[in-house]
């Protein structure tokens, strides 16, 4: 579950940039695996989400917003999972190291 505590207000500007999604409107199950998906039907389903990614306008505000809430599921600013997994460990790693 996404930490609830780090989500922004409930103010319309710091969530409107969803409107301008290109998944807006798509089925979510592109984004979100199913239960039990793995190897190569997780990988084609998770490229095919990327793919809506790159070409979306709010890709940087979608990829920000997963980073700072700690997304824990789906495809977020052309990430899965264990992208950003990765990436908020590294984080962690660097900011632990530099006594931050």
């Amino acid at each position: 579950m996404a930490d609830t505590r780090r989500l922004p207000g409930p103010n319309a500007d710091m969530w409107d940039w969803q409107l301008e999604g290109s998944c807006r409107g798509m089925d979510s199950a592109s984004f979100f695996h199913p239960d039990g998906e793995r190897g190569p039907a997780r990988a084609r389903r998770e490229a095919r989400a990327k793919a809506v990614c790159l070409s979306c306008p709010v890709l940087e505000m979608c990829r920000s917003h997963a980073l700072a809430v700690h997304e824990p599921y789906g495809i977020w600013g052309g990430l899965s999972e264990s992208e950003r997994e990765h990436l908020i460990k590294s984080d962690k790693r660097t900011l632990s190291m530099s006594g931050g």
